[in-house]
């Protein structure tokens, strides 16, 4: 089984991209992050017909989630388990294949101690408590969680060191995602250097290879012990008018 997790940055705007991946890579589950499609205008019936059942949650011109699977879908929630109103679209969850899939485009965070950065750590919080609540047997987390979660994540660590993405608070927040029970999956395998999942639309960042890993699929103990192998889809970065997001994928034997 392969689970794929992609920031398409604009569904509308790449969904000619999308289908031509999905006929030709067929990856089992994909989690979406930032399609910016209101849930009205959300491809559902285009998926089905391309083998694909759907969740989606979604706002318009921001954020937005969704969940594509082979198998049915169920079990669908599109928030974070507690109480709190919270007008972003940041998080879908779905059980397909006897397995609990979120989809989460963490907060941006703007600038270190910004009230936007508060809120950032704050929904990492939140993350986890729902997280804990909700993670009986095999599940996933994948997502753009803007968090580059080690310098080995970073083109230049000295010159992201404390910047936003790199700080030690959202690193930790981050981190603290292993103590209950999460691994990631690209860091079971090795890898070569400078293995990244963004990069900047300027001064040439994705030709130079000046990005960040931001991106991953974070699973349980159980269901890593299962991954057989990941790494990242640099080539869907390429082409006309990309995404500056690459797919992060993972296969797991079941």
């Amino acid at each position: 089984m392969r689970i794929v997790s992609w920031n398409i940055n604009s569904l509308r705007k790449r969904q000619d991209r999308l289908f031509e991946w999905l006929e030709n890579s067929s990856p089992d589950i994909v989690c979406l992050q930032e399609t910016k499609c209101p849930d009205e205008q959300f491809p559902a019936l285009s998926l089905q017909s391309a083998g694909y059942d759907s969740a989606y949650h979604g706002e318009k011109s921001y954020n937005g989630v969704a969940i594509l699977s082979k198998t049915k879908l169920t079990n669908v929630r599109a928030s974070l388990c507690d109480e709190v109103a919270d007008p972003q679209a940041r998080v879908i969850a779905a059980t397909t294949a006897n397995i609990r899939v979120y989809s989460v485009y963490a907060p941006n965070g703007q600038a270190v101690g910004s009230p936007a950065y508060k809120y950032k750590l704050e929904w990492y919080r939140r993350l986890r408590d729902c997280l804990k609540k909700d993670g009986s047997g095999d599940f996933v987390v994948c997502g753009d969680f803007n968090v580059a979660p080690e310098d080995v994540d970073v083109h230049d660590p000295q010159l992201w060191r404390g910047a936003i993405m790199c700080s030690e608070g959202e690193r930790a927040a981050f981190q603290k995602l292993y103590q209950i029970g999460l691994r990631d999956t690209l860091r079971l395998h090795a890898q070569p250097l400078g293995i990244f999942t963004w990069w900047d639309y300027r001064m040439l960042a994705f030709p130079k290879n000046r990005g960040l890993r931001i991106d991953a699929v974070l699973a349980s103990d159980l269901l890593a012990e299962k991954c057989t192998a990941a790494g990242v889809d640099r080539e869907l970065r390429k082409g006309k008018d990309p995404s500056d997001h690459a797919p992060i994928w993972a296969d797991f034997e079941l």
